[in-house]
């Protein structure tokens, strides 16, 4: 009955000791995945970008600033920047991303915005570039050609980060670009069991959203469309199968865990009896 015992033991413990440790191999970004027969240089090829004008989407923020000669249209065209900048004070402390929620133009489901004086304005499926193209022509009604200023930009680029994060959570970084790396970090990064190989990346897009499979070990992704963020990309990272036999993700983990195991599995061998 003990060899028996014994021959399980030994099973599970191997079991154990094969699928717990997370390898580095599995940590590491960027790597080159296939081996390389030249010398060891200081710097990596250059991965071109591969960026695309983003088309502008329902419920984006738009910040449109308009800015002319006469105080009058001033005052008019930005009412609703001032009475939001109200607003946000008689609410307390404001994120970055909440004047910029407060500031700015939500795109209804129709794709229109609604600006004083110049009235609804269609933004979907238009650049930033177009839609300040497009409030200039309207602007110009009212101003010389050279009296006036018009900015459009997107309010920070939003995204959410869900399950092996350490900081999972919806999150609006304010700049033009954000890198999925730079997105990750912001996110206070991948845990040690998650699946960098394949995480997944859901991308909205005018007809609707499509699941990308992201390998963040390959450091290829870096000339590919998927390195740099669009508005309201969804990072999602599974984990990987060392979480679901619960045991540890690190050496130290793994030999406290293995030592347990055994002083468990030593006391029940000592309490059979001898046949």
């Amino acid at each position: 009955m003990k060899k028996i015992i014994k021959g399980i033991i030994f099973v599970f413990v191997l079991v154990i000791g094969l699928y717990s440790c997370v390898p580095n191999k599995k940590l590491i970004y960027m790597q080159e995945l296939e081996e390389s027969t030249g010398p060891l240089v200081e710097s990596s090829d250059r991965y071109g970008y591969q960026t695309e004008d983003y088309l502008l989407q329902v419920n984006d923020i738009v910040e449109v600033s308009i800015k002319t000669t006469d105080p009058e249209l001033n005052r008019i065209f930005n009412v609703v920047s001032a009475e939001n900048n109200n607003m946000a004070q008689m609410g307390g402390n404001q994120g970055a991303g909440d004047a910029f929620f407060m500031n700015g133009y939500t795109i209804d489901d129709q794709g229109m915005v609604e600006i004083p004086l110049v009235g609804e304005v269609k933004f979907l499926g238009l650049t930033t570039k177009d839609a300040q193209t497009l409030i200039e022509s309207k602007v110009i009604k009212y101003v010389k050609e050279d009296e006036y200023f018009v900015r459009v930009r997107l309010g920070g680029v939003r995204f959410s980060a869900l399950g092996e994060f350490n900081r999972s959570g919806k999150y609006t970084i304010l700049q033009n670009r954000v890198t999925i790396f730079e997105a990750i970090a912001f996110a206070g990064d991948l845990s040690r069991v998650a699946k960098r190989d394949e995480v997944l990346l859901v991308r909205q897009y005018p007809d609707g959203s499509q699941i990308h499979k992201i390998n963040l070990l390959d450091r290829d992704l870096l000339g590919s469309e998927f390195y740099f963020l669009k508005p309201n990309d969804m990072i999602y990272a599974e984990p990987m199968k060392v979480r679901e036999i619960g045991a540890g993700n690190t050496l130290l983990e793994t030999v406290t865990l293995l030592t347990s195991t055994i002083t468990a599995l030593a006391l029940i061998l000592t309490l059979i009896p001898n046949n």
